[in-house]
């Protein structure tokens, strides 16, 4: 069997070779931390010694270790949901509105030196501005109209906010999302509501019986024309009648002659003439 000799490194060939592996762990720490890399959706803002030096988009950079640090801040479009934001209207009825804002960052640079970070400006510069203008907006307006002109509400609200956010950060849009009125006030306004459409149902009978009404009277007055129309054309009649009849008087014996039957009466009033014989002479001019 062969043996096999260990012998421990002895202490001088330790302190030869532990300099170099000490060194090459700082070159690695070194190579490491002189870059860093950049989203697309990101800026990194580059301090040195903790003052700004400037900006860095997207992809890898170097910076100087122990010297340079980075602060990475997002460009990205933002949402910020507000619930629940307390607020009265013209006509004193309490609500709760929900509110959306979109916002994004237009210097990054300045957010860091003038709030820290991204969530320090949105507490600092849009959360004490869109509470404030929900009150003064909102309050501008009555219960009733506030729900008859959202668009113009939003609007309002909307321009309100825009005009009051000024800084290192644009804002996109802004939206009321909701607005929940107390629950009397919401019963209130659906009994006003029902009301109002039986009124409406009331009045759309009333204009239905006047047409119906209008339509028997134009019915009516429609046959007593064609009444009148029909009387005047069988007096019409009438008196062209007389009038043919006045004009030849041996029209009548024509027409009795025409409806005879031929046969002489069997009974005989006295002093009466049989029809139709003529015992006078007739005039001739011989």
């Amino acid at each position: 069997m062969r043996e096999i000799n260990y012998k421990p490194p002895s202490s001088s060939s330790v302190f030869r070779v532990g300099p170099w592996i000490l060194a090459g762990l700082v070159a690695v720490y070194l190579v490491l931390a002189s870059w860093y890399m950049v989203d697309q959706g990101e800026r990194a803002v580059v301090l040195r010694l903790g003052a700004t030096v400037g900006e860095a988009g997207p992809g890898p950079h170097f910076k100087l270790p122990w010297v340079d640090t980075v602060r990475k801040i997002t460009i990205q479009n933002q949402n910020r949901r507000y619930q629940a934001l307390e607020a009265y209207s013209r006509d004193q009825q309490p609500a709760n509105l929900t509110v959306s804002v979109t916002f994004v960052v237009s210097d990054p640079s300045a957010i860091y030196e003038q709030y820290g970070d991204l969530d320090g400006a949105v507490m600092r510069l849009i959360d004490p501005r869109v509470m404030s203008e929900t009150k003064s907006i909102f309050g501008q307006y009555d219960a009733v109209r506030a729900i008859q002109e959202r668009v113009a509400l939003n609007e309002d609200f909307s321009s309100a906010v825009t005009s009051a956010i000024t800084g290192p950060i644009n804002i996109i849009s802004v939206q009321i999302e909701n607005i929940d009125f107390s629950e009397a006030y919401e019963q209130s306004v659906e009994q006003r509501m029902l009301a109002q459409v039986e009124i409406q149902r009331r009045e759309q009978n009333l204009r239905t019986t006047e047409v119906e009404a209008q339509i028997a009277r134009t019915r009516a007055e429609g046959e007593a024309e064609a009444i009148r129309l029909r009387g005047e054309a069988e007096a019409s009649a009438i008196r062209a009648r007389a009038d043919a009849l006045r004009a030849n008087a041996d029209l009548v014996q024509l027409q009795a002659v025409e409806k005879w039957d031929g046969k002489l009466p069997t009974t005989m009033v006295p002093s009466t003439a049989l029809p139709f014989i003529n015992l006078q002479p007739s005039t001739r001019n011989e």
